[in-house]
């Protein structure tokens, strides 16, 4: 069974109401499941716990206020409902390793350093590289102000594109021998805005030849349009001749798209595949051999 509509569902609430009051009963009351089961699905799909996912999202969203505003750090505290701005900086501290407001300063030099408070920047990021039908009209690199944990995300965005035929991605690739015989599921978290074609998570297992044996892009469930951080799936069988596994983030047509947290990890037969077939038409014999159709 795939629980992951009920979990975007989940954190498509979460997402809305970061500043508001949000406890894991009025989280989990959005499932139709029991408490106790959603929690275990929750934190086996998304690798934290409801409590921590909120609190995450809050100092991310926090983090990144602290560097684009100047509202004092009680206010942007009691905005992401920390109780006391004691409690804020403790848990600032724990993840970003700095107070609130060292965090402030450093940030906002670096940003002045690389050119005023431009938060994204096309460039090369390590491990990733940019191809598809089109990748000149497209751009990738960092951005520090659309996160979803940490300090920075990739992002994917066009630049000249005309057409929805148009499309681009933001790649790795790496081998499959570690993973023969399993069945693999990457997720990672997304956020789109004015998106005209789709978006989607990626994932293909060829062999030495070339041959792709396993393929999903979401085109069965595209991302469209305007989107919050949301979390986003790809499960695929890994066979035995498989040699190479690709992934990355596809955007066809315009648009901007984030990603953060890539995550990969075996999972058993409960977990259903998202494998697209890719078939292809072979005529029954040759034709047209002198060209004259």
């Amino acid at each position: 069974m795939s629980y992951q509509p009920i979990i975007q569902k989940a954190i498509s609430h979460i997402e809305e109401n970061l500043h508001q009051p949000l406890s894991v009963d009025s989280v989990a009351s959005y499932s139709g499941f029991s408490k106790f089961h959603f929690l275990r699905v929750f934190q086996n799909e998304v690798g934290m716990t409801i409590g921590d996912y909120i609190r995450i999202r809050r100092l991310t969203s926090a983090a990144s206020m602290l560097v684009e505003t100047n509202e004092s750090i009680i206010q942007i505290a009691y905005h992401y409902c920390f109780g006391a701005p004691e409690s804020f900086t403790r848990a600032f501290k724990k993840v970003y390793q700095m107070p609130p407001g060292e965090y402030r300063r450093v940030m906002s030099s670096i940003l002045k350093k690389n050119g005023g408070d431009k938060m994204e920047q096309q460039q090369v990021i390590k491990g990733w590289f940019l191809t598809g039908s089109h990748p000149y009209n497209y751009e990738m690199g960092i951005d520090t102000k659309n996160v979803h944990q940490g300090k920075c995300s990739g992002y994917l965005r066009s630049v000249t594109v005309s057409t929805q035929e148009e499309f681009a991605t933001m790649m790795q690739q790496f081998k499959a021998k570690n993973f023969i015989g399993k069945r693999l599921k990457m997720s990672a978290f997304i956020k789109t805005e004015k998106i005209d074609g789709f978006c989607g998570l990626w994932m293909r297992v060829d062999n030495a030849s070339g041959d792709v044996l396993q393929f999903d892009n979401m085109s069965d469930r595209p991302i469209v349009k305007d989107t919050n951080w949301n979390l986003y799936t790809v499960v695929l069988d890994i066979p035995e001749n498989s040699s190479t596994i690709s992934f990355g983030v596809l955007l066809s047509g315009k648009g901007h798209a984030w990603a953060d947290h890539f995550k990969f990890e075996e999972v058993d037969e409960r977990t259903p595949t998202t494998n697209i077939e890719v078939t292809y038409d072979i005529q029954d014999e040759p034709m047209n051999l002198s060209f004259e159709m």
